[in-house]
């Protein structure tokens, strides 16, 4: 018995050694001082400290060649990570993933997952494209409906009888992410033919070039009630070109916003953003949980699935911001990653992260 129970203690330490020896690289596709980003980064980092995994993180300045640059130098070079995290931005994953053929190393995909086109691609090349370990992508096309749709629901039955204008500030083009939200954008506007799309501009994420935007949209349509955005910097930038023309946030123009910036959060609190929905920097977090199972050998596809769509996109409202502005000031956002891992759980262990059921 003495002999069994040693064998078991052996097989757990070596289980757990092979978890922290478990090396990881994330290709985090945006500037090193991007307020977003930074806190994704941030939050994968509290996970892999946690989990005693070593994490190194390289940002791309969002140019898709130096992305690949550094995907080669991980995957080519001497001392290879066991697994690479990367983001579909601006579509360089499938020459990601051809790269890493012959690697050894595990690719995982976050926030941007493969276009039909691309998946269609990999999956008839299985010689070229090794396969994927797993996809975690939002829920942005139901962030971008339910973002519009909440912030119409902010207007009095009256004015919204009368008709109303709105302007849209979308990212990129070439980014899924802001392909999902503006779609979920335009449905939500096909419901509510009350409101009149005046222009949908593309601002790059960017605070400034969204200023710049709207400076001329703010002249051009001075009827502008509502203001959609798919990140919070666009919306922040929209914000200050219409009060600067005496439009007040929250009162001549509604505004809406996704992310979860300490200055998004202030902003809801205050009323200068009517909408808000955020979230999705949790994703990387969570595939640093994924990663550690899947170094004990504890098989992801619990539900049959390798990629998933997480609902972790949520409204935040003035009590919900509060509370995540006091969890932004822990180092860990107190969150304990080792409850959400498989490890030591029954069987039947469904990662709850995957179901949404997380509230920060």
């Amino acid at each position: 018995m003495l002999k069994a129970l040693s064998r078991t203690v052996c097989l757990s330490l070596l289980l757990v050694a092979q978890a922290q020896a478990a090396s990881v690289v994330f290709l985090n596709p945006g500037y090193a001082d991007e307020t977003f980003w930074v806190s994704y980064s941030r939050f994968m980092q509290s996970a892999a400290s946690a989990l005693g995994m070593p994490l190194t993180i390289h940002y791309s300045e969002r140019e898709p060649s130096l992305a690949l640059s550094q995907a080669r130098e991980v995957l080519e070079g001497p001392k290879r990570p066991d697994y690479l995290i990367l983001v579909n931005e601006q579509y360089i994953a499938p020459e990601i993933i051809r790269l890493s053929r012959g690697s050894g190393v595990k690719l995982f995909l976050v926030n941007n997952g493969l276009t039909d086109d691309q998946a269609q691609m990999i999956d008839s090349n299985p010689d070229r494209y090794p396969p994927l370990l797993g996809t975690l992508i939002g829920n942005d096309e139901q962030a971008g409906y339910q973002t519009l749709t909440t912030l119409i629901e902010q207007l009095p039955a009256d004015v919204l009888a009368q008709g109303v204008e709105l302007l849209a500030f979308s990212g990129l083009k070439s980014t899924p992410v802001s392909q999902l939200r503006e779609q979920g954008m335009r449905r939500a506007l096909a419901e509510h033919p009350q409101v009149q799309l005046r222009q949908v501009v593309y601002g790059g994420w960017g605070r400034q070039r969204a200023y710049e935007q709207a400076q001329l949209l703010a002249e051009r349509y001075p009827q502008t009630r509502l203001v959609w955005s798919a990140n919070d910097e666009m919306a922040f930038g929209a914000m200050q070109a219409f009060e600067e023309r005496g439009r007040r946030p929250g009162h001549e123009v509604l505004y809406s916003a996704v992310n979860s910036s300490p200055a998004a959060l202030q902003a809801r609190i205050d009323g200068r953003l009517s909408v808000l929905m955020g979230g999705h920097f949790s994703l990387g977090g969570w595939a640093m949980v994924l990663l550690h199972d899947d170094a004990l050998g504890l098989p992801l596809d619990r539900d049959g699935q390798r990629a998933h769509q997480v609902p972790v996109l949520q409204l935040i409202d003035a009590e919900r911001a509060r509370r995540w502005l006091q969890r932004e000031r822990k180092h860990d956002y107190g969150v304990d990653f080792k409850r959400f891992s498989a490890e030591g759980k029954a069987p039947n262990f469904r990662y709850p992260f995957l179901q949404g059921a997380i509230d920060y």
